[in-house]
């Protein structure tokens, strides 16, 4: 592999999602040799998938490349990969380009989509956790919409304008939310032979209210919003099986749809190669000490969703969302400092900030510490948080543009079918 040889120590950072991005910021102050490994060129703002998948946003506004965020710091390099294997004995990674040795790894892969072992669901149902992922829902989206225009069978044009979605975290309820609104502010313009009530929006979730991780009056006020927009909520439902036609739950609610999109859960992205006790495997999540070491070695850190670190406040480890990912990446940096000057580290403290979710114009909730609220205060606050954490000044202007485009005109100007999503 071509990495030129250096006098300072080299870091391998696999992933550059929030925690390597947040991380490799601390570090470019340092003297060390940075090598940054991803199997995109870009990073990637998952919190606004949703929108890319529903025609609010194009891709460009949510992704920014990597060479880039980094194009002046002469000991940063970025190797387009996948990594297949650390070799810890030989402090050694294999990519699918090579092999490269390390003097420290910091693993910072994130998660993939958890489909609980069911292969029917993980083969018919549309995940949403890359930006091609996001892609293929819109054209998917677009396409059976525009099938069910010239469609004269009412029970397929029922299938094509049936969306279902399982899991009601933040990203189901802010999906179903927007194709609620693209609902409203689309389709009796664009399609007048289509009735807006032809189309529906099922949102169905396991447990007893929406957005579990919030507070119950932010679940209570987002049910409502979602209502208020027509979806259609299912609580206490668990989805059995989906073959492309029928989504089956175990209550015996059954779906016609064409369009079945999961989010239901998340699993860890771990790399081979460590095991035993480093490698929880029911979450998939390596453990990690206070320090963000992976249990058992001293030269391998874990940063993110695939750190496992068990606290007073969080005994199953931090939310697998962005915030602890930041602060355990800029900490890490930090730390990285005194190992370098052989000095004591400092362990990681979790500043929780609070969590948010929206669900369409005007319609958003907010837990603070114990201050939960909702509606348009929320919705602006959602908005400026958002465009704040987006990289790139051209990203966030773009997409500030784009806010306000859709919210004057009522429009998502990105509903175009530019790559075909081929069904099975």
């Amino acid at each position: 592999m071509n990495i030129p040889s250096s006098t300072h120590p080299r870091v391998i950072v696999i992933g550059g999602g929030f925690a390597g991005i947040s991380l490799i910021k601390q570090l470019k102050k340092l003297k060390v040799q940075i090598v940054l490994f991803d199997r995109h060129n870009y990073h990637t703002f998952q919190p606004l998938l949703y929108q890319v998948s529903t025609a609010g946003l194009e891709p460009d506004s949510i992704a920014y490349p990597l060479r880039k965020i980094f194009r002046n710091h002469k000991n940063f390099h970025f190797r387009m990969a996948d990594v297949l294997e650390i070799a810890p004995s030989e402090k050694k990674i294999t990519t699918s380009i090579g092999e490269l040795t390390y003097d420290y790894l910091v693993i910072a892969t994130g998660t993939r989509t958890n489909y609980f072992g069911n292969k029917n669901i993980e083969s018919n149902s549309m995940p949403m956790k890359t930006v091609p992922q996001a892609l293929n829902i819109r054209s998917l989206m677009l396409q059976n919409i525009e099938e069910a225009d010239i469609s004269e069978d009412p029970k397929e044009r029922e299938r094509l304008l049936n969306f279902v979605i399982a899991g009601a975290g933040p990203t189901g309820v802010e999906l179903a939310g927007a194709l609620a609104e693209f609902r409203k502010g689309i389709l009796e313009h664009d399609y007048p032979e289509l009735e807006e009530e032809e189309m529906n929006v099922h949102l169905v979730e396991g447990s007893d209210r929406v957005l579990p991780p919030m507070s119950k009056k932010s679940s209570k006020n987002a049910q409502k919003y979602l209502e208020k927009l027509r979806v259609k909520v299912h609580l206490n439902t668990l989805i059995e099986d989906y073959d492309g036609t029928l989504v089956k739950t175990k209550d015996g609610k059954n779906f016609r749809t064409a369009t079945f999109i999961w989010a239901a859960g998340v699993t860890g992205a771990p790399v081979q190669g460590l095991n035993g006790e480093a490698l929880l495997e029911k979450p998939n999540r390596y453990q990690v000490d206070s320090f963000n070491r992976v249990v058992g070695y001293d030269t391998i850190f874990a940063l993110g969703d695939i750190a496992l670190m068990n606290t007073k406040d969080f005994p199953e480890g931090h939310p697998q969302v962005a915030q602890p990912a930041i602060q355990q990446g800029k900490h890490l940096g930090e730390n990285f400092k005194r190992l370098l000057a052989n000095e004591e580290l400092k362990p990681f403290d979790y500043f929780n900030k609070g969590t948010m979710a929206t669900v369409g114009r005007n319609k958003a909730v907010v837990d603070i510490k114990k201050l939960n609220f909702g509606g348009p205060l929320a919705w602006f606050l959602w908005m400026f948080i958002h465009l704040f954490f987006l990289v790139g000044f051209r990203n966030r202007v773009i997409t500030f543009f784009n806010w306000t485009y859709n919210y004057i005109n009522y429009d998502r100007a990105a509903r175009l079918i530019i790559r075909p999503f081929k069904k099975k």
